[in-house]
Formats: C-alpha cells, sequence, structure tokens
C-alpha cells in the first residue's frame, strides 16, 4: 500500500508541476495573403492539433501542444506556411518568466538607516540671530 501511495504521489508532483514551455503562451494569429492561421494554447498531452503544414513548423519551433484555426484559401501552401510562421514569430514578442532578467534587491530606507533611526531624537535649541 505504501509503495501504492508514493508513485501517486510522484505522478501528481510530476502532472502539476510547472515545467519548460510547451504551447503557445495565448492565442497569436499570422496572415499571409487570404490565409490567416489562429494558434491557440492547449493542455499538457494535447500534441499538435492542426493540419500537415502548420504541423511540421510547429514541431520545428519546439511546441509540444497546440490547437490551430486556420480561415482562407489554405490550399496555397506557400501562403499557410508563412501566415504559420508570422504566427509563430508573434510569440517571441511575448516575455515569459523563463526569459525575466535576475531582480536586485536593495535595502529599503528603513532598513538601511536603521542605526540612525534607532537613536532617540533630542530637540536642539534654536540659536538667536541678532541683526
Amino acid at each position: 500500500c505504501q509503495a501504492l501511495c508514493e508513485a501517486e504521489a510522484v505522478v501528481s508532483t510530476q502532472s502539476t508541476g510547472i515545467g519548460a514551455p510547451h504551447t503557445v503562451p495565448c492565442k497569436v494569429t499570422g496572415k499571409c495573403g487570404s490565409v490567416l492561421v489562429r494558434l491557440v494554447p492547449a493542455p499538457r498531452g494535447t500534441g499538435l492539433v492542426s493540419a500537415p503544414i502548420p504541423k511540421k513548423l510547429l514541431a520545428m519551433s519546439g511546441f509540444e501542444d497546440c490547437y490551430t484555426c486556420a480561415i482562407g484559401q489554405t490550399a496555397t501552401l506557400g501562403n499557410f506556411a508563412k501566415a504559420t510562421f508570422a504566427a509563430i514569430a508573434a510569440t517571441y514578442s511575448y516575455l515569459t518568466p523563463d526569459m525575466w532578467s535576475p531582480t536586485v534587491f536593495t535595502n529599503s530606507p528603513y532598513q538601511e538607516f536603521t542605526d540612525y533611526l534607532a537613536k532617540p531624537f533630542v530637540k536642539q535649541a534654536k540659536k538667536e540671530v541678532k541683526y
């Protein structure tokens, strides 16, 4: 029973863990001629749901799961491929968390001047100015 529980725990952590990007970051479109291709994010394990031309381009670009929708004269394979490429190129304009630069945190003024702020405040007498 314990081995079964351990196996279930391993499977659950693997399936819910956030790993490398596997799909498009959001819905994107690409257009060439009369062909409009829309790429839609898909859950893990879905695969590439697409016609053969976009499926090859998506696989070469590293996507594992993606839905596609095509409108227009998709029989013109050149425009179909270019529209798919334009949609894939549109995904590179999104800054995903794995591309974020590391954040350097600085101390707040309260932390930086804590020694000065810890001292008791003493009022000083005003100096009289004679004219």
